[in-house]
């Protein structure tokens, strides 16, 4: 699963506005923002870099003024990791990722109404909901905003819960399929409206819309124990592992 979900995370950064290929690497940029979450690389499966390579891929982010930072699987491309350390990369994290097949996708019980968003006001709503629900991790924007509409747009994904007072209650996005499989993500509830299953609608909801549009697969990464049961309840079931490393003090 791992080589899918690495050669998912190469298909999807070549989606991004700006795309840079550096040997053995691809680094996709959104010139609407300098946030280090969307401005990022990833190596191609298999990749062996050199030093000079690495050299070239920091070169591509200071070009930009931004901070070099990878995401990646590091069993699809073992000798990636050592390499950016030998230029000081540090891990940021190591998120483990749940995967979830047709044959295991489960309808949770108490399923709310899941809709998609079709006006600006909706997505707004979403993207101000989405960044409450992460604790100010980023700012609600009318780029944010344009960003979900895009991704709708663009053969993925967004749905939402919709609130008593008519903004929304929790929502998540799915990336457009590629290789057979999608990411799904930004699974995000207002704190107000936990704890009611919200989260586990719109995971089910997008999970069956990506299923439906041929995906073989649909993975996530989870935050801690509380939101793997959530996902697990769904048919999410263990697949590995994803880094993250970049410089540190730049940025």
């Amino acid at each position: 699963m791992d080589i899918d979900v690495q050669s998912f995370a190469v298909a999807n950064l070549r989606r991004r506005p700006v795309v840079t290929e550096v040997r053995g690497f691809v680094v996709g940029f959104d010139p609407g923002t300098t946030s280090p979450y969307i401005n990022y690389a990833t190596p191609l499966p298999g990749a062996s870099p050199t030093d000079r390579d690495i050299a070239a891929l920091i070169g591509a982010f200071h070009e930009r003024g931004l901070k070099p930072r990878l995401e990646f699987a590091p069993d699809s491309a073992p000798a990636v990791e050592a390499a950016l350390q030998r230029y000081g990369f540090a891990t940021e994290a190591v998120h483990q990722y749940l995967t979830c097949t047709p044959t295991t996708l489960t309808r949770p019980s108490g399923v709310h109404d899941v809709e998609t968003p079709t006006t600006d006001q909706e997505y707004a709503a979403i993207d101000g909901a989405l960044a409450e629900a992460f604790s100010g991790e980023f700012a609600a924007s009318p780029e944010g905003a344009d960003r979900l509409r895009r991704t709708q747009e663009n053969g993925g994904a967004v749905r939402f819960v919709r609130a008593p007072d008519g903004g929304c209650a929790g929502a998540a996005t799915c990336s457009a399929p590629a290789v057979g499989t999608s990411e799904l993500a930004g699974v995000g509830t207002r704190p107000a409206h936990r704890g009611r299953g919200i989260a586990a609608s719109v995971t089910a909801a997008l999970t069956e819309a990506m299923f439906a549009r041929g995906a073989r697969s649909v993975w996530l990464e989870y935050s801690g124990d509380g939101s793997r049961r959530v996902y697990e309840r769904v048919g999410f079931r263990p697949g590995g592992t994803r880094l993250y490393m970049s410089l540190p003090h730049e940025g």
